[in-house]
């Protein structure tokens, strides 16, 4: 799958990642994808709680070498 906008947060700790994802979604249209990898551990579950509090879809998170990988759909 193929993301409209990527998004590095790698070397940035909670809630850095979160925070930056917002606003690069907030410049997308909806139904855009988002690709976002991090290095905090604790960024899975945050991506989780943030999916469900905004409504946007979290179609990917995987872990890969020590990086964690996700694709957030914007909401339409």
């Amino acid at each position: 799958m193929s993301a409209d906008q990527e998004l590095d947060a790698r070397g940035l700790n909670c809630p850095l990642p979160i925070l930056r994802a917002k606003k690069t979604l907030n410049d997308m249209s909806g139904g855009q994808v988002l690709s976002i990898i991090a290095t905090d551990p604790g960024s899975v579950k945050d991506f989780e709680a943030f999916a469900k509090q905004t409504g946007n879809e979290l179609m990917e998170s995987r872990e890969e070498g020590g990086e964690f990988h996700f694709l957030i759909k914007k909401r339409a």
